[in-house]
């Protein structure tokens, strides 16, 4: 025997009629429901007709099964099997005719029924599965095309909201208003972003979005829906829903995945706007901090349209990414980061992104390692990225800016030199090597190390890197020779040697002091080279 003809589409359906629907259409209106009465709700998306013993092999979710019995007129037995079989399928019912094939139903199959809500309908003889199929699916279609016709209706209205240049805060006043709920745009950290509704159901909505779990079946309504907004493959959010009364439907799912497809549109039309927004205000920071930016007033009152005041006493910060955290990603989070902590700390600051860096311009009075502690807390959430920090002194006004972030990126990069990877250094703090910093012919400097330092300038030679160590060390101690021994973890006779070999190349340095103050010098310069 060929397989059943399947009378609905073998697609996914999206919305159906309940069972308790079905019974309510006119040719089944002397249909008798005779167990599974809890299962009513169950929602019927197809229609199928069973006409074969192995009947199994081809049923689908959400069906109504009808039958006459005459597949197992000859293994009545397999009833008792079959409610518990079809209800593991998902199957939403099955309408048997009796009297023809199988005269009654077992005991058993109406008491399974009844405990897993699986409904058993008896239809009447005359009731041709046609007219119950027409019906059926003539419903099942009439209740797609109002659901497809109130989403096109629902699509229509939100996207007319963004090209009338509508934000998330008109999304979710739209969809608020076509549902009668309240919503709200989270983003990806669950910051409210925009809300729409009755106020009281709104603070409960609010309240729930940190615990919000997830969504419920398909056919059953919920008081709380949440759907992601995607955009370019990043998830930007969610748009979430809350209905006091419990009744958010699977239909008003799809118009909330409608809304979140517009609001990915929304989010990624502000990432434009703030990217070009970024970009001039980095551009404006630069050419301040680099004395291009043109007079005092002019700079001052170019600023407060940004929202920052550069007409106070400031401090400049320069956070640096270490080398190995050098990535785009990394930067882009670096941003963030010291954004948000300005934010906290100094609404009226000035912070802008460079292309391994961002400055932040500073009220004086603050606690400038306080905002980098707080910048770098964030930014550690997400390892393995990690950057150093420098701070200026305090500088009285605009005019002033350029020294400032000077001194900044220096204290950043010689701090980095001195304490490693993660570093924050105060310009003021840098002792010797603030006064090196200053020099701004750095091939004078090398000159230097050249002629003070001879052959242990360069790493051409792993014995010169070698003898370098010794001399500082000895350096270190105040030629201490037993404590240089100890930490080098040489024998007193060997550093004696070295000490001698030492003195050919550079000079009697344990006598003169002069030579030891530019051995140092060299050597602290070398520990600076790079920047």
């Amino acid at each position: 025997m060929e397989p059943p003809v399947r009378l609905a589409s073998t697609g996914t359906i999206i919305h159906g009629v309940s069972v308790g629907e079905v019974l309510g259409v006119s040719t089944l209106a002397e249909a008798r429901l005779i167990a599974g009465e809890s299962g009513l709700g169950r929602i019927v998306q197809r229609l199928n007709v069973m006409e074969v013993p192995d009947i199994l092999a081809w049923v689908k979710p959400h069906e109504l099964l009808l039958t006459t019995g005459y597949p197992l007129r000859n293994t009545p037995q397999s009833l008792g099997r079959l409610v518990a079989d079809l209800d593991e399928r998902g199957l939403a019912a099955l309408a048997i005719k009796l009297g023809r094939y199988v005269d009654e139903l077992p005991e058993e199959m109406v008491e399974q029924a009844d405990r897993l809500g699986f409904p058993l309908i008896l239809l009447p003889n005359d009731v041709g599965f046609d007219d119950i199929l027409n019906q059926v699916l003539t419903d099942i279609l009439n209740r797609q095309a109002a659901v497809l016709a109130r989403a096109e209706e629902a699509h229509r209205a939100l996207v007319q909201v963004v090209l009338a240049g509508g934000g998330l805060r008109e999304v979710t006043a739209e969809v608020a208003q076509l549902l009668d709920v309240s919503v709200a745009a989270v983003d990806g950290s669950g910051r409210v972003l925009a809300s729409a509704g009755p106020p009281d159901h709104v603070a409960a909505l609010r309240a729930s979005i940190s615990s919000e779990g997830s969504l419920p079946g398909v056919g059953r309504s919920r008081a709380f829906a949440s759907v992601p907004v995607l955009a370019g493959g990043h998830h930007h959010g969610r748009i979430v829903a809350h209905s006091p009364t419990g009744e958010i439907r699977d239909s008003d799912v799809g118009i909330l995945e409608r809304a979140a497809t517009v609001a990915a549109l929304v989010v990624t039309r502000q990432e434009a706007v703030n990217a070009v927004e970024s970009k001039y205000r980095a551009d404006f920071l630069r050419d301040v901090l680099t004395g291009r930016a043109g007079a005092t007033e002019r700079v001052t009152a170019r600023a407060r349209a940004f929202g920052w005041d550069l007409a106070r006493p400031v401090t400049v910060l320069v956070a640096e990414l270490d080398p190995e955290g050098d990535e785009r990603s990394a930067q882009d989070r670096l941003v963030a980061c010291w954004t948000a902590a300005m934010r906290r700390h100094d609404p009226r600051g000035a912070v802008a992104g460079f292309s391994h860096e961002v400055v932040a311009v500073v009220d004086a009075s603050l606690d400038a390692a306080r905002v980098a502690k707080d910048a770098a807390s964030a930014f550690a959430e997400v390892p393995p990225a990690t950057f150093s920090t420098g701070t200026s002194r305090p500088s009285p006004g605009a005019e002033t800016l350029p020294e400032a972030y000077s001194q900044a990126l220096k204290a950043a990069r010689v701090g980095r030199q001195l304490h490693g990877p993660g570093a924050v250094a105060h310009f003021d703090q840098l002792g010797v090597y603030r006064l090196l910093s200053l020099v701004n012919d750095t091939e004078e400097l090398h000159a230097f190390v050249r002629e003070t330092l001879g052959p242990l300038a360069s790493d051409d030679d792993a014995e010169n890197a070698d003898l370098r160590r010794t001399l500082q060390v000895l350096l270190e101690t105040n030629l201490n020779v037993a404590e240089t021994a100890r930490r080098l973890h040489f024998h007193y006779n060997t550093l004696r040697y070295r000490i001698g070999k030492l003195e050919r190349l550079l000079g009697n340095f344990t006598d003169d002091p002069h030579l030891r103050l530019n051995l140092t010098l060299a050597l602290h310069v070398l520990r600076m080279r790079g920047i």
